[in-house]
C-alpha cells in the first residue's frame, strides 16, 4: 500500500487524505468550481454521490498502485454499504484542484 502522505499528485493526495479523513471541508477544499464525476461509466451528482459513498457509510481508499504521474490510483475501496472491493480512480487535475474523477471497479 502507499501511505497517503506518498501519493505523487499533491491534488490527489489531498483528496484521498480527506476521503480517508472523513473531512467534508477538506474533501469540498480539494475540488475545483463545478467539478464532475462518474462512477462504472455512468455520471453522477457528485455532492449525492459522495455524502452516500464516502461519508455517511465510512468509505476508505488503500491505494495500491499509482501511474500517469499519479492521477491514476488503483485501490481496495470499502464503505459500510458495499464492504471492500479493487477501483480504480482517474483524475484530472486543474489549477491544483481536481476538476473530475472516474471511479469504477478494477
Amino acid at each position: 500500500m502507499i501511505p497517503d502522505d506518498d501519493l505523487s499528485d499533491a491534488a490527489v493526495r489531498a483528496l484521498v487524505k480527506a476521503i480517508n479523513a472523513n473531512d467534508q471541508a477538506a474533501f469540498r477544499a480539494a475540488l475545483a468550481d463545478g467539478a464532475t464525476m462518474s462512477d462504472d461509466g455512468s455520471d453522477r451528482e457528485l455532492g449525492t454521490w459522495a455524502d452516500k459513498e464516502i461519508f455517511s457509510s465510512g468509505g476508505h481508499m488503500d491505494v495500491e498502485s499509482e501511474s500517469d504521474d499519479g492521477r491514476t490510483l488503483v485501490a481496495s475501496y470499502r464503505n459500510d454499504t458495499w464492504g471492500e472491493m479493487r477501483t480504480r480512480w482517474r483524475f484530472t487535475v486543474s489549477d491544483g484542484k481536481v476538476s473530475r474523477f472516474d471511479t469504477g471497479q478494477a
